[in-house]
């Protein structure tokens, strides 16, 4: 069993890795790296918990995972600042492609859920975040859910899979129009896929007003993942009455992670957190 602990007075470390399913992952091709999808915790410092939790999906278009720059470094800053945070390991191409990614992340928010006491977090106040395809992956998450299988064997499994709010950090959003990512399309889709099988895996015409609220970040200059794919999103849950807060930079590469060393990038987790605060995730 993986305790999600830390010492007072400590950087918050990670405790893990720990694997989403005990034995072989549903759909699995092989064993060991690349094919067990795992979630590493990092506790939030007990000085400063505050019972909420985020899991961090690392981009890297569905074929790779940032984990450092876009999983250890984030979920770190979020652990200092009171929210126990998750990185998931996701499984991606070349072997796996959708809905394998969309499964590992439902099942990492159904565990953090289901053991919510244990990790002493809110069952109620857990967060799914992601960069590029990660954000794909995290917009997916909050408009493809259940509500659990009350009848299954695995406690784990009779836990809901909704996110209760979203954070997409430039994130890939549409499968279908001209300024999506070709190369996640690619990876997750196949670049023939059925039209209804794209649809149905670009969130901007699938949210609903059931979709959690979001907070989304972006920049003019990204030339990699386009901000129109913010927009897109953004634009999607005003017309279905879901709150958003969107930041458009103008300047900034695609993949400025935490944007450390950047005056103005730089500033996002602390808006986002005032974000948190306004919606009383954060107490």
């Amino acid at each position: 069993m993986m305790v999600c602990a830390t010492v007072a007075g400590a950087a918050p470390q990670p405790s893990g890795p720990m694997p989403l399913w005990t034995g072989a992952a549903p759909g699995a091709v092989g064993e060991g790296d690349g094919h067990t999808p795992r979630i590493d915790c990092f506790p939030a410092s007990p000085r400063f918990a505050t019972g909420a939790a985020i899991i961090v999906c690392p981009g890297g278009g569905y074929g790779g995972l940032a984990w450092d720059f876009e999983g250890r470094d984030v979920a770190q800053w979020f652990a200092s600042q009171g929210v126990a945070a998750f990185v998931l390991t996701y499984r991606h191409a070349p072997n796996y492609h959708h809905p394998i990614p969309l499964g590992d992340a439902q099942r990492a928010i159904r565990t953090v859920r289901t053991r919510a006491e244990e990790w002493k977090v809110d069952p109620n106040r857990i967060g799914i975040l992601g960069f590029s395809a990660g954000g794909h992956l995290t917009a997916t998450t909050g408009t493809m859910y259940d509500a659990g299988n009350p009848q299954a064997t695995d406690p784990i499994d009779r836990a809901s899979s909704r996110p209760d709010y979203l954070v997409l950090i430039y994130p890939v959003i549409t499968m279908t129009e001209d300024f999506g990512h070709k190369g996640s399309r690619n990876n997750l889709i196949g670049p023939d896929a059925p039209e209804a099988l794209a649809r149905s895996v670009s969130p901007e015409k699938t949210a609903t007003k059931d979709t959690p609220p979001a907070f989304i970040v972006s920049s003019w200059e990204d030339d990699g993942v386009p901000a129109q794919n913010s927009i897109s999103f953004f634009q999607a849950l005003k017309a279905a009455g879901v709150p958003a807060e969107m930041h458009i930079f103008e300047k900034g590469p695609h993949g400025f992670g935490m944007g450390i060393n950047d005056p103005v990038l730089s500033t996002w987790p602390s808006h986002c957190m005032a974000w948190l605060k306004t919606r009383g995730i954060v107490k």
